[in-house]
């Protein structure tokens, strides 16, 4: 093997996970008072708070087209310090970056598929999901966090009987995979996520259906082989996540 076709240097999994592991994983319901629901998970070393407002209205353009039922969207940001230099406000610069555009609206499609937009009735339901501090996968835990926080405002809803049923139709999570060092990972760091040859991202439901896939070799190719690894190590960190998002509902 010539110089140029030396493999790349091996990236250890910190704290020696297993390639199927994911990293450690808790919610903190009700961070958020004012908000209708809200959690704050903690992925990792990836912080997120998820917060669920909701309006008593819907989109004009839903009026306009005569659109039935309610609306679902998200909005999505990293505070300046979440990374290790500073991180400009989207305020100060004037408009939202392509990144924050790109994740919000996968957030919103994604919790999308969870919702009865008709048996929400004429009301918005508003997601916030702003990152306090990032190390890898701060969409995968935005769309995590806000099926919980989403799950908790719906059930406010019921309680208040400003709902009749719940218009919840699946559970929702989503896992990032890639190929680190010519092996298949789930859930990767940072350090992992910089050095990835593949990057991929799963949204799924709780009965294995996909909702989203985002994937690309990083200035490199990958086989149908290493494809369906990085999907089975989903599939199984998503049955996963759907467990702990279950025990977080039930405190």
């Amino acid at each position: 093997m010539s110089d140029t076709e030396k493999k790349p240097e091996y990236i250890e999994r910190p704290n020696g996970r297993a390639a199927d592991a994911l990293r450690k994983i808790e919610f903190q319901n009700g961070i958020a008072p004012h908000a209708t629901g809200s959690t704050l998970i903690a992925w990792g070393d990836t912080r997120v708070i998820c917060g669920v407002t909701v309006e008593e209205q819907v989109p004009r353009w839903m009026k306009a087209q005569n659109v039935e039922g309610g609306w679902l969207t998200a909005e999505y940001s990293m505070l300046p310090y979440s990374t290790l230099s500073r991180k400009q406000r989207d305020s100060t610069r004037g408009k939202i970056d392509g990144r924050s555009t790109e994740i919000q609206r996968l957030i919103g499609r994604s919790l999308r598929a969870a919702v009865d937009l008709k048996k929400l009735g004429s009301r918005t339901i508003w997601i916030d999901c702003d990152v306090l501090q990032a190390d890898g996968g701060t969409r995968t835990a935005s769309i995590t966090g806000a099926y919980v926080a989403v799950s908790l405002a719906v059930q406010k809803l019921l309680d208040e009987e400003k709902l009749t049923e719940t218009p919840l139709v699946n559970s929702i999570a989503a896992v990032s995979v890639g190929v680190v060092s010519g092996e298949a990972r789930c859930d990767l760091c940072y350090v992992e996520d910089a050095a990835a040859e593949v990057d991929m991202n799963l949204v799924m439901t709780g009965k294995g259906e996909f909702i989203e896939l985002q994937g690309t070799g990083e200035e490199a190719t990958f086989t149908e082989e290493q494809l369906s690894s990085m999907l089975s190590l989903g599939r199984k960190g998503i049955g996963d996540l759907i467990q702990l998002q279950e025990a977080a509902l039930v405190q």
